[in-house]
Order: C-alpha cells, then sequence, then structure tokens
C-alpha cells in the first residue's frame, strides 16, 4: 500500500502502520483505536449526531461528549506514544553501550610486526556491525590474521560476531592451525546458533621471516596477494562457517615475498564500488604506491552504494622498493 500511487492509500499507510509497526500488537491496537476514537469524534461535531441517525442531542452534550471523546483518543495515543519513546530511549542507550563493548572486542592499536606493516579500517553500516577481524601473536614466529563477516546486520550480528572473536582467541591459545580453527568454530555455531545464521571467514597464519602464508576461507572474498605486478587469489576451500556441521575444509598455502602486499576485506568493501568488476579496482590500487594503498581503498566506497559493514585488513612486507 505505501507504494500506490493512490494518495489516499499511500496516507493511511503512512498512519495506520509506518509509525507503529515497531510497537507490541496489543499497542499498536491502543494507537488505533485512539486514533478512529479521535477521528469518530470529528465526524460527530460536524454531523452533529453521535449515532447518526438514531441520537440527535442537545448542542451542550453534543460538545461536551464530542471533547470527551477526542481526549479519550488523544490520551490513549499519547500514553502508547511515551511508552514507545521511552522504549526506544533505551533501545538506543543499550546500542551505545554495545558499541562501546564491541570497540574494545576489536583490536585497537595494534602491536609491530617485524618486517611488516598492518593497517585497518573498520566501519559499521549501524552502531555495532557483524564483522569481525583480529590480528594474534603466536610463536615461532608467526602472526594469526583472522576475519569474519556475519549474515545479517546490527545487534544479532555484532551478538555472533562477538561469539567468533571468543572462539578465535579461546583456541588459537591451544591449537594454532587455521583448519582447526574452522571445523572447530563451524562446529560450535553449527549446534549452538540458528539455522539462518552463519558467517563466512578467513583463518590465515603468517610465518614472518619466510613471508609464507597457511590459510583456509570458509566461503569468504578471496584476500588478494600483490607482487610483481600480479594478483594472486587465494580462494574459498569451503563453505560459510555454521552452515553444515560436517562441512568439510581444506588449508591453502601463499607466500607474500619481500615487498609484497596481502589484503583482507569484506563484501561490504566490494559492494559499495561502483562499477561491474569491483575486484579489478582493487588490483588497480594495490598496484599503485604502497604508501597510498589504504587511503585509495577508502575512496572508493561510494556512500550512496554502502549498505553493509565494512572491514580492510592491509597487511605490507618490507622490501627494497617500500
Amino acid at each position: 500500500m505505501s507504494d500506490s500511487p493512490n494518495p489516499i492509500l499511500r496516507g493511511l499507510h503512512d498512519a495506520f502502520y509506518d509509525w507503529t509497526r515497531e510497537m507490541p500488537s496489543g499497542r499498536r491496537v491502543l494507537v488505533w483505536a485512539g486514533i478512529l476514537i479521535q477521528g469518530y469524534a470529528i465526524y460527530a461535531g460536524f454531523s452533529r449526531s453521535l449515532i447518526w441517525p438514531l441520537i440527535w442531542p442537545s448542542a451542550p452534550f453534543l460538545l461536551v461528549s464530542v471533547w470527551l471523546l477526542y481526549v479519550l483518543g488523544g490520551t490513549l495515543i499519547n500514553a502508547m506514544l511515551t511508552w514507545e519513546l521511552k522504549r526506544k530511549t533505551q533501545l538506543e542507550a543499550d546500542q551505545t553501550a554495545a558499541r562501546q563493548i564491541q570497540q574494545t572486542l576489536q583490536p585497537g592499536k595494534l602491536e609491530p610486526i617485524p618486517g611488516y606493516e598492518v593497517e585497518t579500517f573498520y566501519q559499521p553500516f549501524r552502531d555495532v556491525g557483524g564483522d569481525y577481524f583480529d590480528v594474534i601473536d603466536l610463536p615461532a614466529g608467526r602472526t594469526l590474521f583472522a576475519l569474519a563477516d556475519v549474515s545479517g546486520k546490527g545487534m544479532p550480528a555484532a551478538l555472533l560476531s562477538a561469539n567468533i572473536q571468543a572462539l578465535v582467541r579461546t583456541i588459537a591459545t591451544t591449537t594454532a592451525d587455521p583448519l582447526s580453527l574452522a571445523r572447530q568454530i563451524n562446529h560450535h555455531l553449527s549446534r549452538y546458533t540458528p539455522s539462518d545464521r552463519y558467517a563466512t571467514a578467513v583463518f590465515l597464519i603468517l610465518s614472518r621471516e619466510s613471508g609464507e602464508v597457511a590459510y583456509v576461507n570458509a566461503g569468504h572474498n578471496p584476500p588478494l596477494i600483490f607482487a610483481d605486478a600480479l594478483a594472486t587469489s587465494l580462494d574459498a576451500c569451503g563453505v560459510p562457517l555454521g552452515l553444515f556441521r560436517g562441512a568439510v575444509y581444506a588449508t591453502g598455502s601463499a607466500c607474500v615475498p619481500p615487498g609484497g602486499a596481502l589484503l583482507l576485506y569484506t563484501d561490504g568493501l566490494t559492494d559499495a564500488i561502483a562499477g561491474d568488476h569491483p575486484e579489478d579496482r582493487l588490483r588497480e590500487v594495490l598496484a599503485g604506491p604502497p604508501s597510498g594503498i589504504m587511503p585509495h581503498l577508502k575512496a572508493l566506497i561510494q556512500p550512496r552504494m554502502n549498505e553493509d559493514d565494512v572491514t580492510i585488513l592491509l597487511i605490507r612486507r618490507s622490501g627494497d622498493h617500500l
């Protein structure tokens, strides 16, 4: 009805649905009742009849009756709107607290990684988002890079991303292996989350001295390794986490040579890039001056097309030309 060309139908939709749709059904009915009571009071005043054509009261009685009906309707509406304002104010306070908590879960100032420069960018679409990234130092000169994109937006996605963050941190302290991370987190999500909730993810362990990379890509956008004017995609080697309890994953390998760059990102980045081939735009940026890669990646984001969380994780290895 809201898309109807008829202005009367559109007005009815706006009056009786749009601004009450987030209310519980009982309170929504009371608001509608208040609107109808006020409308009937106005009708009675113009028709000079409380129940046309049966009751035709005297003018003073009619005036008092119309006034009482109108006040009753307005009282119902104001009471429900006051309750809704209180509920939304509390919701906004909860969202503010959730945003502050989520900011503490994301890595703040990253510890320097010898021989590498790491830059991050995180922009939630709403107050809180469903993207998660982490950088974890491991023994034997290794670093774990984790990136996940939870289905959905807002608070539900943020809660699941916090769950994934806790799982990654816990598992990484005992078994620092991308394949184990993918298997165990997939098993947990498949068992303890609703069937319509899942997450794409990349778990990547970098051996800092050699630049060798071992990774599992669980249905995520392929990370890119750029070196010597060539871009290599780390394609998916399994389905998103949480879809199937018995999902099979495989470990891939690659290498970031001296002077090379490794780019991890969520689909919020590519979805916000104008054009039919956003991945080609990413490759063009990676081919540019190393110091300007992150600013140029952020410049690709078109605000009018941005409808999702955006996360970028850029790792550049030192080299003669950096």
